[in-house]
C-alpha cells in the first residue's frame, strides 16, 4: 500500500510539472520576443495567444496545453501504472480515479503554474486532454455544444463554461436516462462536477465581464446572430 501511494505521489507531482509548463509564455517569447502576458487580456490561454500571436500559433498553444493534459494521463495511469501492477496489487485504486487523481494535478499545475508566479491559464484545454482519455462520449457532446456556441455568441469564455457543464449532464443522463453501463460512474460524476467548479473558478472573472457585457469576443466568427434574426 505504501509503494502505491508513493508511485502516486509521484505521478502527480510529475503530472503537476507538465500542466505547469506555460506554453504560451515559452512561444511568445522564443519566436516573438514579448511575453504574452503583456499583451492582450494578460492571459497565457489559447483565446489570448489566437488574439495576440495569430491564429496559427494560438492553434499550436491550444494543441500544447491539451497535450498537457491528455499525455500524463496516457502515460503514468494507462500506461506505466498497469505495468507496475498497481490495479493489481490495490483494493482502492481503479485505473479512472488515477486518470482523475492524474489530470486534476495537470489542470492546477496550468491554472497555477509555479513557473509564472503560480498565474496560469483557465485550464479548459488542459481538462479537454485529460477528459478525451477519461469521457470521450461527453467530450464529442461538449466539443458540440461550445461550437454552436461560440458560433452564434462569438465569446470563448461563455462556450468554455456552457461545454464544462454539457459533461456532468451527459454523463448524469446517458447513467440514469438511458442505462448505459459506464465504470466507475459514481467516482467519474463527482470528478465532473468538481472539475466545473474548478473551471467557473478560473473563469470568475470572465463571468464579471460577461454579465456587465465588457467580455471579448471574436465577432469574424459569429455564424448565427440571434439578434439580426429577431429583428427580420
Amino acid at each position: 500500500m505504501t509503494e502505491i501511494i508513493l508511485k502516486m505521489i509521484l505521478f502527480i507531482v510529475l503530472a503537476y510539472f507538465i500542466g505547469a509548463i506555460p506554453s504560451a509564455v515559452l512561444i511568445s517569447k522564443k519566436f516573438f520576443g514579448f511575453d504574452i502576458r503583456t499583451k492582450g487580456s494578460g492571459n497565457m490561454g489559447s483565446t489570448n495567444a489566437i488574439r495576440v500571436l495569430g491564429v496559427k500559433w494560438g492553434i499550436i498553444v491550444q494543441i500544447c496545453d491539451i497535450l498537457k493534459g491528455l499525455i500524463p494521463v496516457l502515460l503514468f495511469a494507462d500506461i506505466i501504472a498497469p505495468k507496475w501492477g498497481m490495479y493489481e496489487e490495490s483494493s482502492f485504486l481503479t485505473m479512472p480515479i488515477l486518470e482523475i487523481i492524474i489530470g486534476i494535478s495537470a489542470i492546477l499545475g496550468h491554472i497555477f503554474s509555479c513557473f509564472v508566479g503560480f498565474k496560469g491559464g483557465k485550464g479548459v484545454n488542459t481538462a479537454l486532454g485529460m477528459l478525451i482519455v477519461v469521457m470521450p462520449v461527453e467530450v464529442g457532446v461538449a466539443a458540440g455544444v461550445f461550437l454552436l456556441t461560440i458560433l452564434s455568441t462569438g465569446y470563448v469564455s461563455l462556450s468554455s463554461l456552457t461545454a464544462v457543464l454539457t459533461i456532468p449532464l451527459v454523463l448524469f443522463l446517458r447513467y440514469n436516462v438511458f442505462d448505459v453501463e459506464i465504470s466507475g460512474y459514481f467516482t467519474l460524476i463527482y470528478f465532473a462536477i468538481a472539475l466545473s467548479v474548478i473551471i467557473f473558478f478560473a473563469h470568475r472573472s470572465n463571468i464579471v465581464r460577461l454579465f456587465k457585457g465588457v467580455e471579448n469576443r471574436f465577432e469574424k466568427i459569429r455564424l448565427i446572430n440571434f439578434k439580426c434574426c429577431a429583428k427580420k
